[in-house]
């Protein structure tokens, strides 16, 4: 059995871990700063309608 080469290999896939791991986090960062920008932007859009009632609730189109 080839030590060296059994642990290269779990180096290796100790490192792959990590990085998924870390990639996952970043992934999961970013999708929480969206959602959050997302909520943002439906208050505002909550407040505006509130204070403008009639605007935005009628869509006239013509095909």
């Amino acid at each position: 059995m080839d030590i060296a080469g059994v642990s290269t290999a779990l180096s290796n896939a100790s490192l792959n871990s990590r990085v998924g791991t870390a990639v996952l986090a970043k992934a999961m960062d970013t999708n929480k700063t969206l959602g959050e920008g997302l909520v943002e932007m439906i208050d505002s859009a909550a407040m505006e309608r509130s204070v403008n009632p009639h605007i935005g609730s009628n869509f006239d189109m013509t095909v």
